[in-house]
């Protein structure tokens, strides 16, 4: 087993004329309409800034060309890891979350724009804004409901279960390594939580789930320890519907990257994205063909020689033609801003 690249890699939201030229963490889905829909946090000065904001942008033609993108959800804090949940006839979820003004005043640009901006914002107005946040669309995303507040994060959002139920498996905001499992109703968007995770001591975060035809949910987590050198993929599975879950075990090399997203192809073979953030930097991939069990090698759909290590968060969807498109962001070059692009390929 192999893969193809399947032309050039592209990008496909940036902002090139204006001053916020910074977009990150993206998520890729494809509405029920036939559109893909890619949602990151866009229009930002750098990696933390107070200005970013969740926005989405749309192909009609299978990738080749995309709508200007256009915000979501723009809360008076940084709104940053736009996941997308596509439910229903016509729902999509879209998720984000937000940091503290005093976060940004440690972490952001020292410039007078930030400051001049963050000391606008009031108290009351953080309060309002702060945490994990999600907004809903009954239409194929061309309307969306008021802003919603969750317990739970997680960069490309909830899933759906083979019975229409939405679930969240998130890290609690404000927990680092703390991972719980909750319900959302579309309707309401009251979220209900269902079982926490047990993290064995790990430091588990940033999860991403996909239920298998025969009923398994099959997750995979970032874990991270910076001076041990570890950066790598941790796999649990659920076979009741989220209630209870494996012992979590690593699936890659303790430096091979984070976080992933999961995807099950037309063929059966499910594949877990991810982004690699040593030299060489770039996005890889893993394949299985018996639900999880077992992963090929990494293949690489994606290197940067170039850049910094700024760069990741990959999602794919499945084309009209049975290939694939997978969209991450990163660097074109390393004096510029990160931008979403996107790299087409097929299995062989």
């Amino acid at each position: 087993m192999n893969i193809r690249l399947i032309d050039n890699v592209k990008t496909i939201m940036s902002n090139p004329g204006g001053a916020h030229r910074y977009f990150g963490w993206p998520t890729i889905a494809r509405l029920r309409n036939g559109r893909i829909v890619v949602g990151a946090s866009g229009y930002r000065i750098e990696h933390i800034c107070p200005f970013g904001k969740g926005v989405l942008a749309f192909s009609d033609d299978d990738g080749e060309n995309y709508t200007e993108p256009r915000a979501v959800i723009d809360t008076v804090l940084d709104d940053r890891d736009v996941g997308l949940t596509v439910f229903g006839e016509s729902g999509l979820i879209v998720t984000s979350f937000n940091n503290t003004l005093d976060f940004q005043r440690e972490n952001m640009p020292q410039t007078k724009e930030c400051f001049d901006y963050i000391d606008s914002v009031s108290a009351e107005d953080e309060a309002e804004a702060l945490g994990c946040t999600f907004r809903i669309s009954n239409d194929n995303a061309e309307t969306f409901g008021k802003i919603f507040k969750s317990r739970v994060t997680s960069p490309h959002g909830p899933i759906v279960l083979n019975d229409g139920t939405i679930l969240w498996i998130g890290t609690v905001y404000g927990e680092n390594e703390k991972i719980e499992v909750h319900t959302i109703d579309p309707e309401s968007g009251k979220t209900t939580f269902l079982s926490s995770f047990d993290t064995d001591g790990l430091m588990l975060d940033e999860p991403n789930a996909i239920q298998l035809p025969d009923g398994k949910i099959v997750c995979h987590f970032r874990i991270e320890d910076e001076k041990a050198g570890i950066f790598t993929l941790y796999q649990s599975v659920s076979p009741d519907n989220g209630r209870s879950w494996s012992k979590p075990k690593q699936i890659i090399k303790d430096d091979s990257g984070a976080p992933a997203h999961l995807f099950l192809h037309s063929s059966g073979l499910l594949i877990s994205a991810f982004s690699r953030r040593s030299y060489p930097c770039g996005i890889r991939v893993i394949l299985s063909g018996d639900g999880g069990e077992s992963w090929s090698d990494e293949f690489i759909i994606y290197e940067n020689h170039d850049t910094d290590d700024d760069l990741g968060y990959p999602s794919t969807i499945e084309l009209s033609d049975g290939s694939l498109l997978t969209a991450f962001y990163s660097k074109e070059r390393e004096d510029s801003p990160a931008v979403i692009m996107q790299q087409k390929w097929c299995i062989e």
